[in-house]
């Protein structure tokens, strides 16, 4: 973390106190605050103030603020925020997904060795023991490409890339990519295939190649 982290989460969390003071907000700097009550109208919005830490205190441009919003327990909408690239992708539940104003789709790509496949970095995962699987299935592409973080996801969504794969997310790292990636036709799920939510791996792809990029990693 950085202090820039701790700065944007209590700056989001200031703006929703006035615009959405009876929300919940779960932030990866700060915890939970608000009360969390089930059933109907229950909000919460999920905040990761600055994804890809690593890459903004070294100056590299590839960081975002993510914010997701939870409703009823369902991930509904969600904003990520790279202003260092210039570049901000939304969606929301059945109104489709959006890249600076403009409708995006995932790609048509059927076959893994057409596919390109994006990964955060190849010791991520030596703890999950799936460095074989990993090297396997990105000998099998057309072309692996460490495009890590949030971006690799949103690649995934505007139909730049095909398949994005990470050992490793907390809710907040996932809560905004999901109604991206699943508005613009992909899907977005756990290594085993259940929906991503964290904590655990996550496995974004155009659809058309999540079975088998699933399989490839060893899922059942």
């Amino acid at each position: 973390m950085s202090e820039a982290d701790h700065a944007v989460e209590e700056a989001i969390r200031d703006r929703l106190a006035v615009a959405r003071p009876g929300d919940a907000i779960l932030g990866e700097e700060f915890g939970t605050t608000g009360i969390q009550i089930a059933g109907a109208g229950h909000r919460r919005w999920i905040v990761d103030p600055i994804d890809g830490t690593k890459s903004y205190v070294r100056g590299v441009p590839v960081w975002a603020t993510l914010l997701g919003l939870e409703l009823e327990g369902e991930l509904v909408v969600g904003v990520v925020s790279a202003p260092a690239l210039g570049r901000r992708w939304w969606a929301s539940r059945g109104g489709g997904a959006f890249a600076d104003g403009d409708p995006i789709r995932v790609s048509e790509v059927h076959a893994l060795e057409d596919a390109q496949l994006c990964f955060a970095n190849f010791r991520d995962w030596e703890p999950h023991q799936l460095s074989e699987a990993m090297l396997t299935l990105s000998r099998t592409v057309w072309r692996a490409v460490g495009f890590g973080d949030f971006w690799g996801h949103m690649l995934v969504a505007e139909g730049a890339a095909d398949a994005m794969i990470e050992p490793e997310l907390a809710l907040w790292d996932v809560a905004a990519l999901r109604p991206i990636v699943e508005e613009a036709g992909g899907r977005c799920t756990s290594i085993t295939g259940s929906p991503a939510i964290g904590p655990g791996g996550c496995v974004t792809t155009n659809g058309h190649l999540h079975d088998e990029v699933l399989g490839a990693l060893g899922a059942s």
